[in-house]
């Protein structure tokens, strides 16, 4: 099983995609406002056989189509539901300020998380492809890390409660920032993906892969091996590179009838060059209360190669830039040393993930997500949920027959829009064609010759 969404797949060209799942991605079932309890009733009489398998992520099975949400995985799996927080991380001559602006993205990448309900999009097929573009209109300020001056206790009060500043106009053409990913393997399920903005000087690469576990109440979702996080790379900047780690997550409430997402791990920001790092700790929420989302961080200064530390309170006072509090699902905040001051970091409440731009369908190739799956969507969303079914075993099928023609003629797969991976690495390269593909993107220009061998 696959990262999900709660997104309906929409045929335009241009589409908006409010969804939910956890950082690290999720394994979760499409729950729908009628017919809840019947689906979760299904899910679980499913879920019931996989008590005690170590990861049923890499076990082959198939959910019913009634289970399903009718959009791509690939789609779905982006992190760039704010473009602007991304494109604005560079902008400040100030490493913690570029630093405090990676934090800002990191709460922002996945608000279909916040905005929606937990799901499950289709399963990505070998050599799958999804690519799409948003044009920013307006950016975001630096984060400020300049301490604040004292002020009186009511000024400081307005300050901790204030909103995120208004994006401001850039003034000139939309920036356009371009996403390019493709099911590398299948099992175990990766895809890589390539996020590039050429006119910030920003881009951003990475591998994603989950591992689950049902242990008969709830899900927990970790990442896979392969799945090292999210490499952000300013290239004018020196190709300042930030680590971004993902975090575990459970999904709960399936015995109940009512699902609920919850994140209790710790996950790691590093930038190598400058020396900063910091700890997020997300806190559990007591089940007696209602759940808070909490999130504490450190931001450090480290020395050597890597310092080892794990845990907040092991964080030497000293080497401390800044703080950060909050929920995740609401308002973050930092403190910035000397200060008892809580700056907002983002306010997560107005915000919707933004419209993404995609090819015209008559453009796209067969193995484009939109195009692979249309026919299931459009089964889908006429609730012909027999139909849907029957198309979607008939692409799970041709996917097995030509996996099985492969391995009687003893030919490996190679993905087309990336090098054949280097999955130790976690940091995936652009082929040729990935290049051309991303090219076209920043340009508009959509046109792409077939691919010579298909997983499906």
């Amino acid at each position: 099983m696959e990262p999900s969404s709660n997104v309906s797949s929409t045929h335009a060209s241009t589409s908006a995609t409010p969804s939910t799942t956890p950082p690290s991605g999720t394994i979760s079932s499409a729950v729908s406002d009628a017919g809840d309890q019947s689906k979760l009733k299904i899910l679980l009489g499913i879920l019931k056989r996989f008590v005690g398998v170590s990861d049923i992520a890499s076990v082959r099975f198939s959910l019913p189509s009634q289970l399903l949400e009718p959009v791509p995985n690939l789609e779905y799996w982006n992190y760039l539901d704010r473009p602007e927080t991304f494109i604005s991380i560079g902008d400040s001559n100030d490493e913690l300020e570029r630093f405090l602006g990676v934090l800002r993205f990191w709460f922002t990448k996945d608000l279909k998380f916040v905005k929606g309900k937990p799901c499950k999009p289709y399963n990505s097929t070998l050599g799958e492809f999804f690519r799409c573009s948003w044009d920013v209109e307006a950016s975001l300020p630096p984060v400020s890390a300049s301490r604040p001056a004292s002020r009186s206790s009511a000024k400081s009060k307005a300050a901790s409660t204030a909103t995120t500043p208004a994006p401001t106009p850039t003034n000139k053409a939309p920036i356009r920032v371009s996403f390019l990913t493709e099911q590398t393997s299948h099992h175990p399920p990766v895809s890589a993906f390539y996020i590039d903005c050429p006119e910030k000087g920003i881009s951003a690469r990475g591998y994603d892969q989950i591992s689950a576990k049902f242990t008969g109440t709830s899900i927990r979702v970790t990442p896979g091996e392969h799945n090292l996080g999210i490499f952000i790379n300013l290239h004018n900047r020196g190709d300042e590179c930030y680590r971004l780690t993902h975090p575990a997550a459970s999904l709960g409430g399936i015995l109940r009838g009512s699902l609920n997402l919850y994140v209790e791990d710790v996950c790691y920001v590093t930038c190598p060059k400058t020396k900063l790092k910091v700890i997020l700790q997300y806190l559990g929420d007591s089940w007696l209360g209602k759940a808070k989302h909490r999130v504490e961080g450190v931001v450090y200064e480290y020395n050597g190669e890597e310092d080892g530390i794990t845990r907040l309170k092991d964080v030497p006072s000293k080497a401390i830039r800044a703080k950060i509090e909050g929920s995740w699902m609401n308002q973050l905040y930092y403190i910035l040393p000397g200060s008892t001051e809580k700056i907002l970091l983002i306010d997560l409440d107005p915000l919707l993930p933004a419209n993404k731009i995609c090819p015209p369908l008559e453009v796209m190739l067969p193995n484009e997500s939109r195009k692979m799956w249309q026919a299931v969507s459009e089964a889908i969303h006429a609730k012909d949920y027999a139909r849907a079914t029957q198309l979607k075993c008939e692409i799970e099928d041709r996917q097995r027959e030509k996996a099985a023609a492969r391995t009687a003629e003893n030919i490996d797969w190679k993905p087309r829009f990336f090098e054949a991976p280097s999955l130790s690495a976690g940091q995936p390269s652009l082929s040729k064609d990935g290049e051309l593909v991303l090219k076209g993107l920043h340009s508009g220009n959509y046109a792409l010759k077939p691919s010579d061998v298909t997983g499906a």
